[in-house]
């Protein structure tokens, strides 16, 4: 089966993903139990590659590789800084040339080009975190999935799901699931995504 970007993000109702500038789907808004969390787990583990923009793998970065061995943490929170940790990574940024644990760094002008190749060579899910590169990827047909994990709030202002403008996008729906606190998950795919024969 050819490979998918699913872009994977936290969201409030109003389909916001930052009520304070660097939240990235992880503000206190965002209600994320045990359950969820597990979720969150099984869902990384199952990645064959992780896609992040420089903002949101800095945040990742050094708090879930310190995490792995912090017996403060639930075992959940462990296991998910493990999973990360190991999993292998792309970073695309233009100012960092260099990154940690098991990541490679992507960059310049042809940044999606680049992705549509490693979309093209792997195999299975690869996750995407962040806004402006989920943005780029949908522009550019890349994006296959949404992965939304929806919180009972109503951010008001604050950054959205994708970067202005966007064009209309089709979607259907693949799954949904509930958990705790009434956070609502739902899977789309994107109609129109380009195939990987054509990249």
């Amino acid at each position: 089966m050819p490979a998918r970007f699913v872009y994977w993000m936290n969201v409030s109702l109003d389909l916001r993903i930052e009520g304070a500038s660097g939240e990235d789907g992880g503000g206190d808004w965002a209600r994320i139990g045990e359950s969820l969390h597990r979720e969150f787990n099984a869902r990384a583990r199952a990645l064959s590659v992780m896609v992040q923009g420089r903002r949101v793998y800095e945040i990742m970065d050094p708090f879930w590789p310190d995490a792995r061995h912090d017996e403060s943490l639930p075992d959940y929170m462990r296991e998910y800084g493990e999973i990360w940790t190991s999993t292998p990574k792309v970073l695309v940024s233009r100012t960092r040339d260099s990154a940690k644990h098991n990541t490679r760094v992507m960059g310049g002008d042809d940044a999606i080009e680049q992705l549509a190749r490693v979309r093209a060579e792997s195999d299975g899910d690869i996750g995407v975190g962040g806004a402006t590169l989920a943005t780029q990827l949908l522009r550019a047909n890349l994006l296959d999935e949404l992965l939304l994990f929806t919180h009972p709030v109503v951010l008001g202002t604050g950054r959205p799901l994708f970067d202005e403008p966007v064009d209309r996008v089709e979607l259907d729906l693949l799954e949904q699931r509930s958990f705790e606190a009434g956070v609502t998950m739902h899977r789309h795919a994107v109609r129109g995504a380009r195939g990987t024969d054509e990249t």
